[in-house]
């Protein structure tokens, strides 16, 4: 038996559309706490303020990802469905046109005009609309916007993120607070890179660096900013 009767592959961009919103998610949740953590601690708050200002971030910005992945996702799919319905009426209106357009595209991805044509009349004799989506639009079963999918996975992960650092606050005394969430939080960026470098079939150290360098960014930032009101305070 060959190996594509056997084996039914699984490519990795099958997972893009949770897996950016998840990354997203869990990334924000970890360098905005820890960074309002941070930058609270700084400015030599108690544990009660700094386990309301982290609970506050984690709820608001959970929040906030929700609702921002919701709209800008719905936009993309409000765009996808004026582009199907255009194309809609153009096929019903000229259906011999919208052939040779296809046609045409495959001739530029380097099929010979014969066979080009050939394709193009099989894939519309079989489903017209989905074939000049997925050849003229872009637009696929992989690609296509999902704005629930993309809300829920980004307020979860968010939420998840944002614990992380949260945790801290119960585990080590104020004092001590800016130092520990910051290596914690550097420590779960670093996991969160590998992670999801490791489900996308990325190269995992270029993906650890870049999610923890900008968050160091973030919390020496934040730092900063409550050092500085913290002192004129």
């Amino acid at each position: 038996m060959s190996r594509l009767k056997s084996h039914a592959e699984r490519h990795l961009v099958a997972r893009i559309g949770w897996l950016r919103a998840a990354v997203l998610g869990a990334n924000d949740g970890i360098v905005s706490t820890a960074s309002l953590i941070v930058g609270v601690a700084a400015a030599a708050g108690g544990r009660s303020e700094v386990l309301v200002a982290g609970i506050a971030g984690l709820v608001a910005g959970a929040m906030s990802m929700a609702a921002g992945e919701y709209v800008s996702v719905s936009s993309q799919s409000d765009t996808e469905r004026a582009d199907l319905a255009r194309e809609t009426a153009e096929l019903a209106l000229d259906p011999e046109s919208e052939r040779q357009e296809l046609a045409g595209i495959y001739v530029a991805r380097g099929l010979t005009p014969d066979l080009a044509r050939q394709v193009a009349d099989q894939l519309t004799a079989g489903d017209a609309l989905a074939a000049h989506a997925r050849d003229e639009l872009g637009i696929s079963e992989i690609t296509q916007a999902r704005p629930i999918q993309a809300a829920l996975t980004s307020a979860a992960t968010f939420a998840v993120g944002a614990a992380m650092p949260l945790l801290m606050v119960f585990l080590f005394p104020p004092g001590s607070l800016t130092v520990a969430v910051s290596v914690a939080s550097l420590a779960f960026l670093a996991l969160l890179g590998a992670v999801g470098a490791k489900a996308g079939g990325a190269n995992i150290w270029k993906a650890t660096a870049r999610v923890t360098f900008w968050g160091a960014l973030a919390m020496a930032a934040t730092a900063g900013v409550g050092t500085l009101f913290g002192v004129a305070v």
